[in-house]
C-alpha cells in the first residue's frame, strides 16, 4: 500500500497564475450566490480570510475539498468513503455544549459543513490546520512533526477501542475524565449563566422580555415576521418526539433578524426567536437561531447522487448531521424552510465555550490537547453509525475504519505527518495568491468586483 501519493498541485507549492485561477474559481464557484445577495458581508468575509494563513484556511473548506477530491486516497474502500463527517474540521472547531442529558461536553461545535465522505478528510483537513496553526506560532518542523502524531494516534486507539469494546455512544469528555486545558473549557462553560446570556441579548418589555435593538438584531416588517412564525410552526414538527419537552410551551414572544454566524457563513440569512422556556421563570426563556443552511464544501465533490437526494434542504442537512455526529443532540435542534430554502434551528446555548488556543505556545501545552481532539473526532465518526439511516451509512464505522488500518497504523501516521507539512505549505502560498486576486479586484461577483469601495468620479 502506498500512502504517500499526494496530489500534483501540493508537490511543489508556487505562485503560478494557474493555481490563482484555481483558487478565484473555486470561491467563486462555492459562493457566487450568497456573493450576489449580500456582496458587503463577503467583502467583511474575504478580509478576514486575507488577515492570515489559518484564516484563509478556514474560509476556503472548498479550495481544500477540490484539492483532496483529486488526490489517491489508499485508506478509502466502499465502506471508509461513506463515513459521517464534520466537513471543515480545523483546530478551532471544538468546544464545549450542553447535551440533552444535562452533561457539558467538550466535542466538536459546528455542523454547517458536516456531510457524509471519506473519514480520512476530517483528519487531514485537521492535522492540516494543527501545521497550519504551528508556523504561525513559530513552532519548528521537528515539533509539527512530533504534533501531528498525537492527534492521529489518539484518533486510531479510539477507534479501535470503540471497535472491540464499544461504547461510542456513552462515550463523551465531560468534567469527570478530562484535565488540563481542556477540564479548564468545561469549567469556564459551567460558570456561564443563561440569565447573563439573556440579560445581554433581550431587555424587559412590561412583565415579558423582548430582543434589544442593536446591529445584529434587525426589526421585522409584518410580512417577513409572518413568513419567519409560520416557518417555526413547520420547524416544530422536526422535533424528533423522545426530544420533545412535557412542559415546554414553545409560546414565542419575540423574533429578530441577525446577521451571519463566523467566516463561514457570511451572507447567510438568519433570525433570532425568543420562546418561553421549560417553565414560566423569568430567566428560562430560550433563544433559538433559524440560519440558512448552507452548501457543504464536501457534497461539491461527493458524487454519490442518493447522498444529496437524501435531504429535503441543506437545513435538513445540517440537522439531521448533528443527530448523527452527536450521541447526545441539542433537543431543540431541527429544521424548516423560508420561501423554500432550508434553515436550520438550534438553541442558543449560554454553556458554549470554545477552545483558545491563544495561551497554547509551546508544545509540551498543545500535545495533550491533541490527544483529546484525536479521540473528540474518533466519538463523532464513531457514532454516527447509530443515528443514521442504514441507506447512508452501513455497518459499524469503526469496524470499517479498522479494517483498512489494522497493522498500517504507522504508515497512516505518517502519510498524515506528510500530508500536514504540504498542505500547510499550500495554504500559505494560497494564502498570498488569494490576497493579491482580492486586493486586485479578480474576484468578483457576476462580473461586478466586490473587493471594495468605487470611486464616484466619472459616474
Amino acid at each position: 500500500m502506498n500512502g504517500m501519493s499526494m496530489l500534483d498541485p501540493l508537490d511543489s507549492p508556487d505562485g503560478s497564475s494557474t493555481r490563482r485561477d484555481l483558487i478565484v474559481d473555486t470561491l467563486e464557484n462555492a459562493f457566487s450566490d450568497l456573493m450576489a445577495a449580500d456582496p458587503a458581508a463577503f467583502r467583511v468575509k474575504f478580509r478576514k480570510m486575507a488577515a492570515n494563513p489559518f484564516a484563509f484556511y478556514r474560509g476556503s473548506a472548498a479550495l481544500f475539498y477540490t484539492d483532496v477530491s483529486t488526490m489517491d486516497d489508499p485508506w478509502a474502500d466502499d465502506r471508509t468513503s461513506r463515513v459521517w463527517i464534520q466537513g471543515d474540521l480545523h483546530a478551532e472547531n471544538f468546544g464545549t455544549y450542553m447535551d440533552s442529558t444535562g452533561r457539558l461536553v467538550f466535542d466538536v461545535n459546528d455542523f454547517d459543513e458536516a456531510y457524509l465522505g471519506h473519514f480520512t478528510w476530517d483528519v487531514l483537513r485537521f492535522v492540516a490546520s494543527i501545521a497550519l496553526m504551528g508556523w504561525q506560532k513559530a513552532l519548528s518542523d521537528e515539533d509539527i512533526s512530533a504534533l501531528v502524531p498525537r492527534y492521529v494516534d489518539a484518533y486510531v486507539s479510539q477507534v479501535r477501542e470503540f471497535a472491540t469494546r464499544g461504547g461510542d455512544s456513552e462515550f463523551s469528555l465531560k468534567l469527570d475524565n478530562t484535565d488540563g486545558t481542556v477540564h479548564d473549557v468545561l469549567q469556564r462553560a459551567r460558570l456561564n449563566s443563561r440569565a447573563e446570556m439573556l440579560l445581554s441579548m433581550t431587555t424587559r418589555d412590561g412583565y415579558s422580555r423582548r430582543f434589544r435593538e442593536g446591529p445584529r438584531a434587525r426589526l421585522l416588517d409584518d410580512g417577513e415576521r409572518e413568513k419567519v412564525l409560520a416557518a417555526y410552526a413547520s420547524y416544530l414538527e422536526t422535533i424528533p418526539e423522545d426530544q420533545r419537552f412535557a412542559s415546554l410551551s414553545y409560546e414565542v414572544k419575540d423574533v429578530v433578524g441577525s446577521g451571519g454566524f463566523g467566516i463561514g457563513s457570511a451572507g447567510l440569512p438568519a433570525y433570532s426567536v425568543l420562546i418561553e422556556g421549560q417553565s414560566e421563570a423569568w430567566d428560562n426563556d430560550v433563544v433559538l437561531s433559524v440560519k440558512q443552511g448552507n452548501v457543504a464544501a464536501p457534497s461539491r465533490v461527493v458524487t454519490d447522487r442518493g447522498i444529496m437526494a437524501y435531504f429535503k434542504h441543506h437545513g435538513h442537512r445540517t440537522a439531521v448531521s448533528q443527530r448523527a455526529l452527536q450521541a447526545h443532540a441539542d433537543p431543540l435542534l431541527g429544521h424548516t424552510e423560508i420561501d423554500g430554502v432550508g434553515f436550520v434551528v438550534s438553541e442558543v446555548s449560554p454553556y458554549t465555550n470554545d477552545l483558545d488556543w491563544d495561551g497554547l505556545t509551546e508544545p509540551g501545552q498543545i500535545a495533550p490537547v491533541l490527544d483529546y481532539l484525536g479521540r473528540a473526532t474518533a466519538k463523532a465518526h464513531c457514532v454516527s453509525d447509530s443515528h443514521a439511516d442504514a441507506t447512508l451509512v452501513s455497518g459499524e464505522t469503526e469496524e470499517a475504519i479498522m479494517k483498512v488500518l489494522d497493522g498500517h497504523e504507522a504508515e497512516f501516521t505518517r502519510w498524515c505527518v506528510g500530508f500536514a507539512h504540504r498542505y500547510a505549505a499550500q495554504a500559505r502560498a494560497d494564502h498570498s495568491l488569494f490576497v493579491d486576486a482580492f486586493r486586485n479586484n479578480a474576484i468578483s461577483v457576476r462580473n461586478n468586483a466586490i473587493s471594495g469601495v468605487r470611486s464616484s468620479h466619472g459616474s
